[in-house]
């Protein structure tokens, strides 16, 4: 199987990730042909593979993964992607048409069986079950060889995207933490430069395993952190909520934290010796994993664990600008919004429009100019 096609046929039409059969379905569909500007389904995906298409010339490619398996006890970041897509086609209907003018291409989403997270993590019978479900039009011997968990079939679409375009930046839309891990392995495969990961975060989620699970929202640093070589490329910003002190954790495992207090007390400084870590490191680019929980509960309280005392959002502003000026993003994500979980409705709303203001910061810092 060809490249594009594998890749239609694991991934989903932008805003298609989620499985739905009566109840969200019609509005799915409604944001689906807003996003694609089209008047019937069949034009979505004709326009979904039209886009594929373009990735070979893409400078950037957008893939949600509305997947929250992977998250704590309060779920909801699923709804994420959807959220930040209908804000975004809010506050700029003519976005499709301006991301093309940038070389931004929205690849799609991750169809997500929600009761999967990773393949590896599968018993040979659940996986060719699944496969039987995902790819009934294809023969038996094909479908065997495709990946049916959202973390495996995110993986898998970066690989291809990468080998359609070496040098595009995938900008990731979540889904919980756990989606930051099919990132960080695929860049360790495909990045030839020194690249670093700066993780804004009230956690620190460098469990080796939780619960006996692998990959996870708790997991996927450390395990980030170990192909890193344990350096100090693993840099945390906002962390706040953890049962160890800072230096257990670099201690330990050689990451480098910028505890939330020391932000919230001197953010120029913070940033300035967040660059100066990067740079003693000989870090080149950057992977930006935006846990939206590093931002103040106060400013964001639709998410799973929202957590006090936390960053100011012209600070995580000022840092993402800063890092796309010095380092430049090879990859980017938001993960954890979860807008069910908001106190109030205005408070959901806010979570969502915050959100959708570090995306854009996101985007503008990988393609080194602005979006909104």
């Amino acid at each position: 199987m060809q490249a594009l096609d594998e890749l239609a046929t694991i991934l989903r039409p932008a805003g298609g990730g989620l499985f739905l059969v009566s109840t969200g379905r019609a509005e799915q569909l409604a944001l689906q042909r807003r996003l694609y500007g089209a008047a019937t389904d069949d034009e979505v995906g004709e326009r979904f593979r039209a886009a594929l298409a373009r990735i070979a010339d893409a400078r950037a490619v957008i893939l949600a993964v509305p997947s929250d398996v992977g998250a704590g006890f309060r779920r909801g970041a699923n709804l994420g992607p959807q959220a930040l897509r209908s804000a975004w086609m809010a506050a700029d209907p003519e976005w499709p048409e301006r991301a093309a003018a940038l070389g931004v291409v929205d690849i799609g989403d991750v169809f997500v069986v929600p009761q999967l997270l990773d393949d590896a993590m599968l018993s040979p019978e659940q996986r060719a079950a699944s496969q039987r479900a995902l790819y009934p039009e294809l023969a038996p011997e094909v479908a065997a060889t495709l990946p049916v968990s959202p973390l495996s079939i995110a993986a898998r679409a970066l690989e291809l995207v990468f080998s359609l375009n070496p040098e595009v930046r995938p900008l990731i839309l979540g889904g919980d933490h756990s989606v930051a891990w099919p990132v960080a392995a695929t860049l360790a495969r495909v990045r030839r430069d020194r690249w670093g990961i700066v993780q804004p975060d009230a956690h620190t989620d460098l469990l080796a395993e939780r619960l006996g699970v692998r990959y996870c929202f708790a997991t996927w640093s450390y395990h980030a952190n170990e192909l890193l070589g344990r350096d100090g490329r693993m840099v945390q910003v906002g962390i706040r909520a953890s049962r160890h002190d800072r230096g257990h954790w670099e201690g330990s495992l050689g990451v480098r934290q910028f505890w939330a207090d020391e932000c919230v007390a001197d953010p120029e400084g913070a940033i300035e010796r967040i660059v100066a870590h990067l740079r003693s490191c000989g870090v080149e680019s950057v992977y930006l994993s935006n846990d939206i929980d590093g931002t103040d509960a106060r400013f964001v309280d639709a998410t799973g664990t929202p957590e006090p005392g936390g960053l100011e959002p012209e600070f995580m502003v000022a840092l993402i600008r800063r890092l796309g000026r010095e380092f430049g993003l090879c990859a980017g994500d938001l993960v954890e919004l979860a807008p069910p979980l908001g106190e109030s409705e205005a408070s959901r709303r806010a979570s969502v429009e915050l959100g959708l203001r570090y995306v854009r910061e996101t985007l503008a810092a990988m393609l080194g100019e602005a979006v909104a």
